[in-house]
């Protein structure tokens, strides 16, 4: 028979004295998230370099495949210097009175942020780091659409007031305590602060430019499609990085954004593949490494909150309707994406952004919805994703007439001709024979 002591007694009030300490405990460092997440930021810079330069270095003609590569390179170097110096804060600093919609000045150069300062259970120059990666291959991600036409000049100060006026106060907006987040607007690893983002403004800047000389009548066929194989494949392996380590920690959720990635970017890849085969009579290879990152675009809003039913489902209609967009609508509109960014990203971060709202739900596999039912979650995606698109829409087509006045944004059609390789960079990426 148990009997009370006074040693019970001290036993139970040094534990219940412990009771406070425990509520209001200081974040901890784990060994385990952060060698997680140290891999994570690695596998997501490695989707812009090698992955992304790869992938639209092949679907370019051969004589601006040094230039796309040469642009993807140079946005990774200038994004980090400015993500340091004052993105990181605009995007996740504390704004004060206007933390709705950006993060303020408070921190420039990362001061205060030192060896011992932490962000949940790891270091805060991980997180930093991690997110940096994704502030470097949304502005690389917009190059595939005017790609051929637009000087580097012009690109370096598009991408360099894009990144400071559009991407970090988005970005505050879903990730860094502003207003869509408060608004319970779903979105885990970036398909509006990323995907619609950048594919509006790809949008954008392929109508301010125009179109490439001789479009749609001079043949513009890819020029190596196994560096796109090669590159897209990089990509699929990268993307476990951006989905599974924007859970920040190496849990469940992680394990299980690393499976519906996989199992969304399969789906994806068969349904365009299919949907090609019935209309043209042959898959092609341009075709399902295309489908693939469509899915990965697809379920990357949903990555955190959907089960492998909700994968599949997002993926099958993610390749399908990036099929159609990237064929039927750019042929009905008219306008030049050269490299399909607005077909892929953006309509494919609208797909997964509101079936994110669908199969979330609990009662679909999900993990749980922000709000009560599936046509407010459904409602309130639909909210996050027409700011974005009308926010990034109107300052992009701004900064772009700005520069267009000031330093001109295309090369003339000599440079076009010639090719951005010999006449922006003095350099080929191919031997004349």
């Amino acid at each position: 028979m148990f009997t009370y002591t006074k040693g019970h007694a001290a036993l139970m009030a040094g534990l219940l004295g412990l009771l406070p300490s425990l509520a209001f405990a200081e974040d901890v460092l784990s060994a385990g998230d952060t060698a997680w997440m140290l891999t994570a930021t690695a596998l997501v810079l490695f989707m812009t370099i090698p992955g992304l330069s790869l992938f639209y270095a092949g679907m370019v003609r051969s004589k601006n495949v040094l230039s796309v590569m040469m642009q993807c390179f140079a946005i990774t170097a200038l994004m980090t210097i400015l993500w340091t110096i004052y993105g990181y804060n605009v995007a996740f600093g504390d704004g004060g009175s206007m933390n709705a919609f950006w993060g303020g000045f408070g921190n420039l150069f990362l001061s205060g942020m030192g060896v011992d300062s932490l962000s949940g259970t790891i270091p805060e120059t991980v997180f930093m780091t991690f997110q940096m990666t994704f502030a470097i291959i949304t502005p690389a991600l917009i190059v595939g659409a005017f790609a051929e036409r637009m000087k580097f000049s012009a690109m370096l100060l598009f991408m360099g007031i894009w990144l400071t006026i559009v991407y970090a106060p988005i970005c505050h907006w879903v990730w860094g305590g502003g207003w869509v987040s408060d608004y319970g607007v779903l979105d885990f690893a970036g398909g509006t602060v990323v995907h619609i983002n950048a594919g509006i403004a790809g949008l954008v800047a392929a109508l301010v430019l125009g179109k490439r000389k001789g479009f749609g009548s001079t043949p513009m066929a890819p020029h190596n499609l196994t560096l796109s194989v090669v590159g897209a494949s990089m990509l699929w392996v990268g993307w476990f990085g951006f989905n599974a380590g924007s859970e920040l920690a190496a849990d469940g959720t992680a394990g299980m954004a690393m499976a519906v990635t996989q199992i969304a970017t399969a789906a994806a890849a068969l349904s365009w593949m299919f949907a090609e085969w019935i209309v043209h009579g042959k898959p092609s290879v341009l075709g399902i490494i295309s489908g693939a990152v469509a899915g990965l675009v697809a379920i990357t809003p949903a990555s955190g909150s959907v089960g492998p039913m909700g994968a599949i489902a997002i993926g099958l209609a993610a390749g399908v309707v990036c099929y159609w967009a990237a064929t039927s609508l750019k042929r009905a509109m008219g306008y030049d994406d050269s490299l399909d960014v607005f077909g892929v990203h953006a309509v494919g971060g609208i797909v997964g952004a509101m079936l994110t709202g669908v199969f979330s739900a609990t009662s679909l596999g999900g993990s749980g919805l922000s709000h009560d039912t599936i046509s407010e979650q459904v409602m309130a995606q639909g909210i996050g994703v027409g700011a974005t698109i009308v926010y990034t829409a109107v300052v992009s087509f701004i900064i772009l007439k700005v520069i267009d006045a000031v330093v001109g944004l295309r090369v003339d059609e000599d440079s076009e001709t010639e090719g951005l390789d010999v006449s922006q960079h003095d350099e080929r990426g191919y031997i004349l024979n």
